[in-house]
């Protein structure tokens, strides 16, 4: 349940972050949530693989290597989806910091559960 819980905010910090960055387009919030889950399994797969090969790098740039990891699966998503699309690196970018906000938030309304 948890889970499914998770998913779905996930899809409505994409559908609010398509919303307030310039450059991003979401068609509704399925296409919202199809995006979310892609991207969560392009970084669970891909984004892991190469978070392995550039550890050392991530280590020393304090991991700016990992976030720009993230940047791409999000252009790689978007250039498999139609319904979600970005205009660039930086609007995806901007898309993946305010997405991250929005889950932090989330995470201190709801609290962790013991």
């Amino acid at each position: 349940m948890r889970l499914i819980i998770e998913v779905l905010l996930m899809g409505l910090a994409f559908f609010i972050g398509a919303k307030l960055v310039p450059g991003v387009e979401v068609t509704g919030f399925a296409s919202a949530l199809g995006a979310a889950v892609l991207i969560a399994l392009a970084n669970a797969t891909i984004g892991f693989i190469l978070r392995l090969l550039t550890f050392p790098i991530n280590f020393l740039t304090l991991g700016l290597v990992s976030f720009i990891i993230t940047v791409l699966m999000i252009l790689l998503v978007d250039s498999m989806m139609t319904s979600f699309n970005t205009t660039g690196f930086f609007a995806a970018a901007f898309l993946a910091i305010i997405v991250a906000l929005i889950k932090a938030i989330f995470s201190a309304v709801a609290g962790e559960k013991e």
